[in-house]
C-alpha cells in the first residue's frame, strides 16, 4: 500500500465505519436472534446439516480474523482495518453462538472449530494472502463474499419455513462485512465502489472481489 503513510487514518476509520454501522442497522432491521428462538423444535436431519454447514463457515471466520489479526502492521491502515476485522468477528462469534443454539435445540450436534482452515485456494487464484495489509483485506473479502453466496444458497434448501426466515437474518450482514471492507478500500482509491454491484451473486462474485 503505497498510501500508507499519507492517507489519513481518521478518514479511513469515519468512512469505514460509517458503513459498517449503517449496514448493522440494516441486518438488525431485517430480522434478530428471537427469530431463532421461535424456530419449532422438531427440525429436520437436512435441516441440522445445513445449519452444521453454516456453522462450519462462521468458525472459519472466527479463525480467519484471529489469523491475520496479528499480521497486520502498525500503520494507519494496517490499524483500521484489524478496527473492522475484529468488529467483523465479533458478528461471527454472535452467528456462531445463535446457530450452535439453534442446532442443539433442533437435536442435532454442533460441529466443532478446527484449529485451523485452508485458504490456499484464495491465495493461489490471487485473492488475497497473509503477507501485507492490503492482501489480509482482501481474502477477508473474498472470505465474507463466499460466505454471503454460501448462506443465500444453503438457507434455500431449508425446510422449515420458520427457520428459512430465521436463518436469513444472518445473511445481510455478510454482505454488509464486503462492504465494509471495500469502504477501506474506497479511501485508498476513490474507484473503488463501496458496493460493487446491484446483485451479490454468483455471477457477480468477480466484480465484489478485488485481485492481489
Amino acid at each position: 500500500m503505497a498510501k500508507d503513510e499519507t492517507i489519513s487514518r481518521r478518514q479511513i476509520i469515519t468512512s469505514s465505519m460509517a458503513v459498517g454501522i449503517t449496514a448493522a442497522g440494516i441486518a438488525g432491521l431485517v430480522g434478530s436472534p428471537k427469530a431463532f428462538a421461535m424456530v419449532e423444535k422438531a427440525g429436520t436431519k437436512n435441516d441440522i446439516t445445513i445449519l452444521n454447514a453454516a456453522l462450519d463457515l462462521e468458525h472459519q471466520a472466527i479463525w480467519a480474523y484471529t489469523a491475520a489479526g496479528s499480521k497486520l502492521s502498525s500503520t494507519p491502515v494496517g490499524k483500521t482495518i484489524l478496527t473492522l476485522a475484529l468488529r467483523n468477528q465479533a458478528d461471527h462469534k454472535k452467528h456462531r453462538d445463535i446457530l450452535v443454539a439453534t442446532i442443539k435445540k433442533l437435536g442435532g450436534e454442533p460441529s466443532a472449530a478446527k484449529d485451523s482452515y485452508d485458504v490456499t485456494p484464495y491465495v493461489n487464484a490471487g485473492e488475497g494472502n497473509l503477507d501485507s495489509d492490503a492482501n489480509i483485506a482482501k481474502l477477508a473479502l473474498a472470505l465474507e463474499v463466499d460466505a454471503a453466496l454460501a448462506y443465500g444458497d444453503a438457507f434455500a434448501k431449508l425446510k422449515g419455513a420458520g427457520l428459512i426466515a430465521a436463518a436469513a437474518t444472518i445473511a445481510p450482514d455478510e454482505a454488509a462485512h464486503a462492504t465494509a471492507i471495500r469502504a477501506v478500500f474506497h479511501t485508498l482509491d476513490a474507484s473503488i465502489e463501496y458496493v460493487a454491484s446491484a446483485f451479490l451473486s454468483p455471477d457477480t462474485r468477480n466484480d465484489w472481489i478485488l485481485k492481489v
